[in-house]
C-alpha cells in the first residue's frame, strides 16, 4: 500500500513550509490554473511520473531544455563521467571550451560565448555589455517577451509574469526601469540615438507562441544600424531547438549579441551571451564591463549540453519540425470538432495553443495572435485552465498557463503525439459542454 505522504497534495504542503509558494519558480504553481500540482519522481523519454506514480507525456520538458527526453543516456552518462572526475573548481576546464566551440561553429555570426549559469543571467550581461560598448542607458523590449527577472527586463514580461498578472514586480525601483521603453511585439519600433540595444524573442514563446510577421527581424536590424544601436536575439528558447542554426539560420537576420540557455545545459543550469570577438572583447577581464560566475561553466552542465549539441544532427531537426507540423495539424482539427475555437501555430518543434469557446454555427477559423495584446485575449478568456485539468486527468502534462508553448522533443514519436491528439478530442469535449458559445 503505497504511503499516504507520498501524495502530490502532500508533497505540495510541505514545500509550502519550506519555500515560498510552495515552488522555486512561479510558473510552475497552478495559480493560473487552480488545483496542486503534481510533484516529478522521475522522468524517462516523452514521460514524467508523479509522487502518486502516475504517469505523464510530457510536454513541458523543463520549459523546452530537454530536446532529447527525460534522462537520456546519452546525456546521463555525460554528466556521470564529468561528475566522477569533480563538480566545480572554478578554474578553466576543457568542457567551456568544448562546449563554446560547439555553439560557435552552429550559429552564423556567433565567434565567441561567455558561459553564464542561466537564461536570465545572460539577458542581463548581454544588455550591460551593450551598455558598455554604446555608452547609452536605454534599452527597448517588447511587449510579452520575457528575458529573464533582472530588473530592468521585468516590465512587460511574459511567461509567469504575465501568468500572474504582474506588470513587473514590486521591489523593482523607477530606477531600475526608468531606461526601458516596452513596444508592441511586430512593429518596428521608430529609435532614438539615445538606445543602447533592443532585445527581442525572435519568435516570441513566453506569450503563448506568437511568430514575428514578415519584415519584422529585418526590420529591427536595420534601425538598430540607423541609429547605431545593438539588436539582442534572446534565444533561450529558439537556440538549438529550432535548428541547428537556431532563429538567426531560420530567419537569415543576424543579431548582434545572442542571449542562450537551456538546451545547451542539456537540462542543467547553463546561459550564455555570444557575439562577435570585437564586442565580447569589452567583457572582463580584457575590457571594462565586469561579469563573474562562480559556477560559470560548470563541468557538469558543459558535459551535458555537449552531448545534447553532439547527439541531434540536422536530419533530427527535420524530422522533429515535420512531426510537429502533423501534430499541429491533427490538435487543431480534433479540438475544433470537440467544440472549441482553435489556433495551433507550430515553428519548426515549438507548437502553441490558443484557445476560445465557439460561437454557434460550423467551426470558424482562428487568426493567430501577432502581438501581447491579442494573446492575452485568448489566456484571459477561461478556457485554457479547464483543458488543461482534462488533459491531466487524461494523462498528458501541458504547462499550467496559457502562456507558455507546447515542447515535442525527438523523444516524442508519432505514436506518444498521437495519444496527446486522442486526449485533446475528448479533453475539448467535455470543456465545451460547460462553455457558453462566443468567441472570446
Amino acid at each position: 500500500m503505497a504511503d499516504p505522504s507520498d501524495t502530490n497534495a502532500a508533497w505540495f504542503a510541505r514545500a509550502r513550509r519550506v519555500i515560498p509558494g510552495g515552488v522555486d519558480s512561479p510558473v510552475r504553481s497552478f495559480a493560473s490554473v487552480g488545483g496542486t500540482p503534481y510533484t516529478v519522481m522521475r522522468g524517462y523519454g516523452p514521460f514524467v511520473v508523479d509522487a502518486e506514480g502516475t504517469p505523464y507525456i510530457d510536454l513541458v520538458q523543463s520549459y523546452g531544455a530537454v530536446l532529447l527526453g527525460h534522462a537520456h543516456p546519452v546525456v546521463t552518462a555525460a554528466i556521470s563521467t564529468a561528475a566522477a572526475l569533480g563538480t566545480t573548481f572554478g578554474a578553466p576546464t576543457p568542457g567551456e571550451v568544448l562546449l563554446a566551440e560547439a555553439i560557435c561553429d552552429r550559429v552564423p555570426g556567433c565567434q565567441q560565448v561567455r558561459l553564464v549559469s542561466s537564461g536570465t543571467e545572460a539577458a542581463m550581461t548581454a544588455v550591460r555589455l551593450a551598455r558598455g560598448i554604446t555608452g547609452r542607458n536605454r534599452i527597448v523590449k517588447f511587449d510579452g517577451c520575457y528575458h529573464g527577472h533582472s530588473d530592468a527586463l521585468l516590465a512587460g514580461g511574459g511567461s509567469g509574469v504575465a501568468m500572474l498578472g504582474l506588470p513587473g514586480s514590486v521591489g523593482v525601483p523607477k530606477g531600475a526601469v526608468a531606461d526601458t521603453v516596452v513596444v508592441p511585439y511586430n512593429v518596428v519600433p521608430e529609435l532614438s540615438d539615445e538606445v543602447a540595444c533592443v532585445i527581442v524573442e525572435p519568435v516570441a514563446a513566453n506569450m503563448n507562441l506568437v511568430a514575428p510577421g514578415p519584415g519584422f527581424l529585418a526590420g529591427l536590424r536595420a534601425a538598430c544600424d540607423e541609429v547605431g544601436a545593438l539588436l539582442i536575439f534572446d534565444e533561450v528558447i529558439t537556440g538549438f531547438r529550432i535548428g541547428p542554426g537556431g532563429a538567426t539560420a531560420w530567419s537569415g537576420v543576424k543579431p548582434d549579441l545572442w542571449c542562450f540557455g537551456k538546451v545547451i545545459g542539456g537540462g542543467l543550469p547553463v546561459g550564455a551571451v555570444g557575439g562577435s570577438r570585437t564586442l565580447l572583447a569589452s567583457l572582463a577581464p580584457e575590457g571594462p564591463v565586469y561579469q563573474a560566475g562562480t559556477l560559470s561553466g560548470n563541468p557538469l552542465a558543459t558535459a551535458a549540453g555537449l552531448a545534447v549539441l553532439s547527439e541531434v544532427t540536422e536530419k533530427d531537426y527535420a524530422g522533429l519540425a515535420a512531426r510537429a507540423a502533423r501534430f499541429a495539424a491533427h490538435l487543431t482539427a480534433v479540438i475544433s470538432d470537440g467544440g472549441l475555437a482553435v489556433t495551433v501555430p507550430v515553428i519548426g518543434p515549438l507548437v502553441g495553443l490558443f484557445l476560445a469557446p465557439r460561437s454557434s454555427g460550423p467551426p470558424v477559423p482562428l487568426a493567430a495572435p501577432v502581438d501581447y495584446v491579442t494573446a492575452h485575449q485568448f489566456a484571459s478568456n477561461g478556457v485554457y485552465p479547464r483543458f488543461f485539468h482534462a488533459m491531466l486527468r487524461r494523462g498528458v502534462a501541458l504547462a499550467p498557463g496559457a502562456y507558455e508553448v507546447m515542447f515535442p522533443g525527438l523523444a516524442h514519436s508519432d505514436e506518444v503525439l498521437d495519444s496527446v491528439v486522442s486526449a485533446a478530442g475528448d479533453a475539448a469535449r467535455e470543456v465545451a459542454k460547460d462553455l457558453p458559445s462566443s468567441v472570446g
